[in-house]
């Protein structure tokens, strides 16, 4: 750790290592007689654990000082560290090369020379050295570049991170500036819609108020029938422009909700008994599958009557005649747990499924169905105005609840689902 914080003090270091292990092979080399085999290996074995640490140390603090502040960039960095780690591995080999030829020659000398009675084991110790040594070399070389690969990649993987997070903040201020845009025109239209609908009620009444005083009138019966069907009409587009106004206000989110707790079963027996004539006179038959549970609820009470409502007034303009309603009520946990599982503390849901028999073709989908202004039936033109399931899946989004349309052949199903607004135990 001292070699690594203090560059000079790991170059002397090497340098000393280097020294001390050279001196011994040259003892080697000078005192090649005197010495027997046996301390001729130790000396060269000396010798080698010397000098190893000391190329290891002075190699690399000589890479360090010529690259150690040479980093690559851009998209050529990998080939430049490779051209660079080739040309200094490169170099190692050579140089270890030719190390090994000097002391190849060295040993051939020992070999053929003159010199009798002389021992082999200097020329064998030198040999070996060469080997070990540019083992050592490359090792050392290896390492560093190796290590210079990893700040490459990891400054590469940098960059690319870098590149990714602007295109990420570019798509996001993209979007931010596009939903603003759609916010806007959502706004824009919103406040024409209410803007209307308030504009045209004074007229209305004002219509209205002269179709009461004509009535009053002495009118034949053509007459009568022609202030009939205006005040039926003017009926209806008051009920339009209600709806327009409600659809507009809870699509903005303006919505000033009135919490009260309510039993959803006698919600809908209400809305029953209150539209008992329309349901008599529809020619449908009315069956009712209401849960046992508690189907108590903290929600907007004129909210969720609206929306039942809707969907009753939906079955009646748009069921076949003659054929069976089913309106079902039940529990569901938002945990996914079926009714009667005991869960502590999992939010349950109300269910409301009601289910006819169209008198139609349904040829659209659900998207289609809830669009404002969108009719089931195309062909029909005297009831109904578009609006009924928009205000449906409006209101519910704003109670925080879920509305899905579910349609199999000609059976259509209208699913709602609101939150008790508080956790509550189900029954075991």
């Amino acid at each position: 750790m001292i070699l690594e914080r203090n560059r000079d003090l790991a170059a002397l270091a090497g340098a000393v290592l280097m020294v001390l292990g050279g001196s011994c092979f040259l003892m080697l080399l000078v005192f090649r007689d005197e010495i027997g085999d046996e301390l001729g290996i130790l000396t060269g074995v000396l010798g080698n654990l010397l000098f190893s640490p000391g190329v290891v140390l002075l190699l690399r603090q000589t890479l360090q000082t010529r690259f150690g502040e040479w980093m690559p960039e851009g998209e050529k960095g990998y080939e430049e560290w490779e051209a660079a780690a080739g040309k200094m591995d490169r170099r190692v080999l050579q140089a270890g090369a030719g190390a090994f030829l000097i002391t190849a020659m060295y040993m051939l000398i020992l070999i053929f020379g003159y010199f009798y009675y002389m021992s082999y084991v200097s020329g064998y110790i030198l040999m070996l050295t060469a080997l070990l040594q540019t083992m050592v070399a490359e090792w050392t070389v290896h390492r560093f570049w190796g290590e210079k690969l990893d700040l490459v990649l990891e400054k590469a993987e940098e960059a690319k991170e870098e590149v990714i997070r602007q295109r990420i903040e570019e798509a996001r201020e993209i979007e931010r500036k596009s939903l603003e845009k759609v916010s806007r025109s959502d706004q824009l239209r919103i406040d024409l819609i209410t803007n209307v609908s308030h504009d045209l009620k004074t007229p209305l009444t004002s219509m209205v108020g002269y179709i009461e005083l004509m009535k009053k009138e002495e009118l034949s019966d053509v007459m009568k029938d022609y202030v009939d069907v205006l005040s039926e009409r003017a009926g209806k587009l008051g009920e339009m422009i209600n709806s327009l106004f409600s659809l507009a206000k809870a699509s903005s989110g303006n919505v000033e909700l009135k919490m009260e707790t309510f039993e959803m079963n006698r919600l809908i027996d209400q809305i029953f008994a209150d539209m008992d004539d329309r349901m008599k006179e529809s020619g449908l038959e009315f069956i009712t599958q209401k849960t046992e549970e508690s189907t108590e609820l903290v929600s907007d009470n004129m909210y969720c009557y609206r929306i039942c409502q809707n969907l009753l007034e939906n079955a009646l303009k748009y069921s076949a005649k003659g054929t069976r309603v089913f309106v079902k009520t039940y529990i569901k946990s938002a945990g996914g747990l079926a009714v009667g599982c005991s869960d502590a503390g999992s939010t349950r849901k109300i269910c409301l499924e009601m289910t006819n028999t169209a008198g139609y073709y349904m040829d659209f989908t659900k998207e289609d169905i809830v669009e404002r202004f969108a009719r089931g039936d195309k062909a029909r033109t005297s009831e109904g105005n578009g609006l009924g399931l928009a205000i449906v899946s409006t209101y519910t989004k704003a109670l925080g609840g879920e509305f899905d349309i579910r349609i199999d052949c000609d059976q259509f199903r209208a699913v709602l689902e609101l939150p008790t607004g508080t956790k509550s135990f189900l029954k075991d």
